[in-house]
């Protein structure tokens, strides 16, 4: 703590009382839907899917809050932001009063996810008033406010009996805003009020500056079992007892009981055990019952024969129901004990970042209690065994114990040795002979005794896992148009939203992703991203097996595709530190080229994958086809995602032991983040929107598209050969752009594209005939061509603008200093811009849903394309390629 002396005992009691008491009522709140949720399911006839996605909608965004208002609470205070945050639920929950639709109660519920959100602002509140030996007896006590929960089970279906589900959310709403102004007036300012004043000139990035600490992770990761895995758990017991041990609702209501609400005291109990004995141990404790109970749990009902001297001896093996509460209730109580251990390390460790650490892991835990209990329902769908959610349950924590043992032991060795407190964890440093102290690309003999032979081995290691990533991002453009034909009961603008929502992640994750590598080293950051792929491979081809899997868990699985989409960022920002400035272009061609063959290539590999079993019986039985001229034929679609699982431990395994860290490369995000006030930079953004974005998006949109406008094609056999084209000619692009100048190979690129969407508009069926497809198909195949090739032109142009750029600013006095500067600020701009481009991936799928729904055609939006593209003729001509330009390249 930052603070020389604790607290009057008396105001921290009063600090833990109001806070807990505040805490109790949130939680409450947030959990309002478990019971007024069947209310609303019969007065707005909503299905069991609508159901479960509006009772899940608070949890996730509960979740996803507490990263913000934990920042928030660090920068202005628990006893401001707790009360804004009471006060603003109290107001969501209002409004829902007046929901007379499905989408205002989804809205509705997005609101009341905040009370969820106010669990990271009152810890923040509470450590602050404790001295570090009795906070995680303080923190075990304000955590019990989980009790809301049953105070909502308990007193809402009164509530509602009495004032209907409106009445029950006007007393909710009421109590909460009442609440939210007590604590204003009645809350002291913690006694970091006058640090924090001091610390207010702090930057958004250098509150989030401990994310970038792997420890951080292990302890999202404890906090994703113990509690993500709490919360799954406490939603699906009642549902398992009912189906395994044939209870009545009644009575697997009390048993569930047992499990849940006892382990809000337990919190407690786990608090003050972690102030006595040390968190370390009590997560020790945790972890190690947890591994013996969910073993235990997860051995599915079994027949044995054994062959005996006098014949066969038969005896069977089962959990019975008073051993299952038993083991449930143990597992239950160590979970307890171990949300209490994860929040005592983050006051310790991050004393002045409790609430954006804290915000985090709180955040990585919802998220559990989230996804899990859809996975509990897809491992039955396609395991069959009741058992299997404590199998994954088993995984996930073994993984747990194994990482934080062996962290710890990798830890007390380098603190011993160095007599230093590691913050970093040594199980993921990058180990000297893996770094590069000394890295001089623009020295000629450097770079030919040494340098060409290092960079070409990161570059051809970088090359197949950007291909692998690029595979899993789009995977979804060739499985949406198989579905419908499976019986997959999916709209058209269902699909297209499946094709498109992979692009919008990627988009997304691609602006984090752009400055990982300057500030983890590319090497450790390829590894861990290609290793990323694995969970929604694996992922989708589970779900993938089964047509009654809720669309809500394939809008998820479509989101976690993006992780493909985001490595791109993170990819071309590290090769373009290997490389001179003469032979970047061919370079980040290359690696940016072939790396997306993995979109043709994945659109070549997989409709043949799925047209066998390849796998055998451990991959899953197929699917058969329902409709068309192929019915009663079998697919199996998940072979699709499969392939690519261990080729993925591979590429990742590669990059571990083969790439290299770069000394001078690292930087922070403060360091990085100058190119927001670069013109250049959001130029050089709307220049590649219209050639990466075209690229994606029509590598996205082109199946689906062309399957609707000639319905007599198959476009499947046909869709590898468009991105195919368009990666194999972005090399070219790099090349021509280092001879001729990337800005006037850029400018004449998009005046051939606007060519190749006339000749699409051309061919496209209409009132004067059917069309034609090999027109259409020819066309777009000049796009994808004109795509690739301004892809590799427009990379090259950054690195020369930004180059010409910081020698003006820092003069040619110091021409390393400016060359070392421009490589950083040329790095995180290719990485920007590749995530701002990627949006064109869901913009472009997604406008031809709504031209076809809103005028029956495609013909309006590719008659927008044209206009885009134009706009990008003219900022190239002006800035770039005329004569007399401001930054010729």
């Amino acid at each position: 703590m930052a603070t020389t002396a604790a607290p009057a005992r008396g105001d921290q009691n009063r600090a833990l009382g109001i806070s807990t008491f505040a805490f109790t009522l949130c939680f409450a709140v947030w959990t309002i839907f478990s019971i007024i949720g069947l209310k609303l399911k019969q007065d707005f006839g909503l299905s069991e899917t609508q159901l479960g996605l509006l009772m899940a909608t608070p949890i996730l965004t509960g979740s996803i809050s507490r990263l913000f208002l934990g920042i928030w609470a660090d920068r202005f205070g628990g006893r401001k932001v707790f009360s804004l945050v009471m006060l603003a639920t109290s107001a969501c929950v209002y409004l829902l009063t007046f929901a007379n639709s499905y989408p205002m109660l989804l809205v509705a519920a997005l609101g009341v996810g905040l009370a969820g959100g106010s669990f990271i602002v009152g810890v923040t509140y509470t450590a602050a008033w404790f001295e570090p030996s009795r906070q995680g007896t303080a923190l075990g006590i304000f955590g019990a406010g989980n009790v809301g929960a049953a105070l909502t089970n308990f007193g809402a279906p009164f509530l509602l009996l009495a004032l209907g589900w409106q009445g029950t959310a006007q007393v909710y709403a009421t109590v909460l805003a009442i609440m939210g102004v007590v604590f204003f007036v009645i809350a002291k300012e913690d006694p970091l009020a006058a640090e924090r004043q001091g610390r207010r000139s702090e930057s958004f990035m250098q509150q989030m500056a401990p994310l970038a600490e792997v420890r951080v992770w292990r302890f999202s990761l404890y906090y994703f079992f113990v509690f993500g895995a709490f919360v799954a758990l406490a939603l699906w017991l009642p549902h398992y007892l009912i189906e395994v041990y044939g209870l009545d609702i009644a009575t697997a209501g009390v048993i569930a009981a047992l499990y849940t609400v006892p382990a809000s005291l337990f919190r407690i109990l786990g608090g003050w055990l972690s102030d006595r004995y040390g968190a370390r141990r009590v997560m020790y404790w945790t972890l190690i019952a947890s591994v013996i109970c969910t073993f235990l749990l997860s051995y599915p009902p079994t027949d044995y024969t054994v062959e005996g001297v006098k014949g066969d001896i038969a005896f069977s093996l089962a959990m019975s129901l008073p051993a299952f509460i038993l083991l449930t209730f143990v597992l239950g109580f160590f979970m307890s004990l171990g949300k209490a251990a994860v929040f005592k390390h983050i006051p310790v460790y991050y004393p002045r970042h409790v609430g954006a650490v804290g915000g985090v892991v709180g955040m990585i835990g919802g998220l559990g209690g989230f996804l899990m209990p859809l996975t509990f329902g897809m491992l039955n769908d396609v395991i069959g065994i009741w058992q299997s959610c404590f199998m994954l349950l088993f995984v996930i924590v073994t993984a747990a114990l194994v990482w934080m043992h062996y962290a710890i032991r990798s830890a007390e060795r380098v603190e011993w040795s160095q007599k230093e407190e590691k913050t970093d964890l040594p199980e993921l440093a990058t180990p000297s002979m893996f770094v590069l102290d000394d890295w001089r690309p623009e020295d000629p003999e450097f770079w030919e005794a040494k340098g060409k032979g290092i960079a070409r081995r990161n570059l051809w290691i970088s090359i197949p896992n950007l291909f692998l990533a690029f595979a899993v991002w789009t995977i979804w453009s060739i499985l949406v148009v198989k579905m419908p034909k499976l019986g997959f009961d999916y709209s058209s603008n269902q699909l297209f939203w499946l094709a498109a929502l992979p692009a919008l992640s990627g988009a997304t994750l691609r602006i984090f992703y752009s400055f990982m590598v300057p500030i983890f080293g590319g090497r450790r950051w390829t590894a861990i991203s290609t290793a990323s792929l694995l969970l929604p491979c694996i992922w989708i081809g589970f779900a993938i097996q089964d047509t009654s899997t809720p669309y809500l868990v394939m809008l998820v699985l479509a989101l976690l595709c993006g992780f493909g989409g985001g490595n791109f960022a993170s990819s071309m920002a590290n090769i373009s530190f290997f490389y001179p400035q003469s032979q970047k272009g061919a370079a980040l061609g290359l690696n940016a080229g072939l790396g997306n063959l993995g979109v043709s290539g994945m659109q070549l590999l997989a409709p043949l994958v799925i047209a066998s079993s390849v796998f055998g019986n451990w991959a899953g039985d197929g699917l058969t086809i329902v409709t068309g001229p192929n019915q009663g034929e079998m697919l199996w679609l998940q072979n699709a995602a499969f392939i690519w699982a261990p080729l993925i431990v591979v590429g990742a395994i590669a990059a571990w032991f083969g790439m290299n860290d770069i000394a001078d490369a690292k930087s922070s995000f403060r360091d990085q983040a100058v190119i927001f006030r670069r013109a250049d930079n959001w130029r050089m953004c709307w220049l590649y929107l219209g050639m990466f974005g075209s690229f994606i998006g029509f590598a996205a949109g082109f199946p689906l598209l062309s399957g609707m406008q000639f319905p007599q094609v198959d476009p499947v056999k046909f869709a590898f050969l468009g991105p195919l084209v368009g990666a194999l000619s972005r090399p070219v692009g790099g090349i021509l752009a280092d001879k001729l100048g990337g800005a006037r190979v850029t400018f004449w690129t998009f005046a051939v594209m606007i060519l190749g969407i006339m000749g699409v508009l051309y061919f496209l069926p209409g009132d004067n005939g059917a069309g034609n497809f090999w027109g259409f198909f020819l066309m777009f195949l000049v796009l994808f061509a004109a795509s690739g090739i301004g892809n590799g032109s427009t990379f090259r142009m950054v690195p020369i603008i930004f180059r010409d750029l910081l020698m003006k600013e820092i003069g040619g006095q110091d021409k390393t200093r400016a060359e070392k500067a421009a490589n950083k600020e040329s790095a995180a701009v290719l990485g920007f811009i590749s995530a701002f481009a990627a949006y064109g991936g869901f913009f472009i799928p997604k406008s031809y849903g709504t031209s076809i729904d809103l005028t029956g055609g495609v013909a309006p939006a590719l008659i927008g394309f044209i206009v885009f593209y134009a706009s990008c003729m003219v900022l190239t001509w002006w800035y770039y390629s005329r004569r007399n330009a401001p930054f010729p390249c």
